[in-house]
């Protein structure tokens, strides 16, 4: 069995990991750090993990990471950054669920993200984990920068577009988010009484998920691709839906375009033709599902992506790449039905 750490181990992507490795057969979680909780049983701090998880979070330092093989870091923007030249010996493996390595250009990181940029020599042995798309990487990766949620979503739900099919300075991306995307930490706008029938659209033209979305579907298109995204704040736990729109190249049959580019893929769904998805659909899952329409009238596609935050978005594909990296079935302890209702 491999031994895995999760560093950040009071948040909901922390909680999440525990939730999903705790069936995972080849996998022991066996070390939950939290400089905070140190010495605290986890089940005393959340009674939902009793008698399933009986560790006790752990302090951070190197030496307690000496028997361990696999490195979840479920922590914000930084930490990442600030920990990894001192933990990393060469031979364990990363998988990091924040954004401090998913930007290449270190001026954009630190304009997007308010923070300084990763050392050189990590930024560039990290791989990105959208594992749909980067699966072979994912594989001989031994530091991984998991997608960011919205990230995710978005890509998914137009990657089969490029470079054939959509114009490079049309797209518009409308999404949308529960309160666990926020985290744990209180804040006026994810308080009940401000998010409850309400919706909210927040970090306008400054959502740090935006220059991911664009570097890469720059890449995948290779052509420099600028998008319109706009991120609003709806009163549910946990889901993403983004609303894509998109200026066609040339029409094409867009529902046997996306069902063949992702046959292979165990946890993207193409609706039929028509069909729309709703978050529920997903909840509690690594799927993401898509729903596709063109609009004859506009000559625009309309593209629906849904995803969980904490699953698909998060933790799910962490675990989805720490499979695909230790040559396992990508499906190990992440093939289930999604919650319902």
């Amino acid at each position: 069995m491999k031994q895995a750490a999760i560093i950040g181990g009071t948040g909901y992507g922390a909680l999440e990991l525990i939730r999903l490795l705790q069936n995972h057969p080849y996998v022991n979680v066996t070390k939950l750090i939290s400089r905070s909780e140190e010495g605290v049983e986890v089940q005393d701090r959340y009674p939902h993990i009793r008698a399933v998880f009986k560790e006790t979070f752990s302090g951070l330092s190197k030496e307690e990471l000496t028997d361990i093989d696999i490195v979840f870091i479920a922590a914000p923007a930084g930490v990442a950054n600030s920990l990894l030249p001192q933990l990393d010996d060469g031979t364990k493996q990363f998988i990091d669920l924040s954004g401090d390595l998913r930007i290449d250009e270190p001026g954009v990181y630190e304009k997007w993200y308010g923070l300084d940029a990763p050392q050189e020599t990590i930024q560039k042995e990290a791989v990105y984990g959208l594992t749909e798309w980067k699966k072979d990487s994912v594989r001989s990766g031994r530091i991984i920068s998991n997608p960011g949620c919205f990230a995710t979503a978005a890509l998914l739900g137009l990657l089969p577009l490029l470079p054939d099919y959509a114009e490079e300075n049309g797209i518009i991306i409308d999404g949308k988010t529960g309160v666990s995307g926020a985290g744990r930490k209180q804040s006026l706008m994810t308080h009940f009484s401000e998010t409850n029938e309400n919706v909210t659209a927040y970090k306008t033209g400054a959502h740090q998920h935006t220059p991911e979305i664009e570097q890469y579907l720059t890449e995948a298109g290779n052509n420099p691709v600028t998008t319109m995204f706009q991120t609003h704040l709806i009163p549910m736990t946990r889901g993403i839906m983004n609303t894509m729109y998109v200026n066609v190249k040339k029409k094409t049959d867009f529902q046997a375009l996306y069902e063949t580019y992702y046959a292979d893929s165990s946890f993207v769904r193409i609706q039929p033709a028509g069909v729309m998805p709703v978050t529920k659909q997903v909840l509690g899952s690594n799927f993401c599902d898509i729903g596709l329409s063109f609009d004859e009238r506009t000559g625009r596609l309309l593209i629906v992506s849904v995803i969980d935050n904490l699953g698909k978005g998060a933790s799910g594909q962490a675990v989805q790449n720490m499979n695909v990296m230790n040559g396992w079935e990508e499906t190990e302890a992440l093939w289930s039905v999604p919650q319902y209702p």
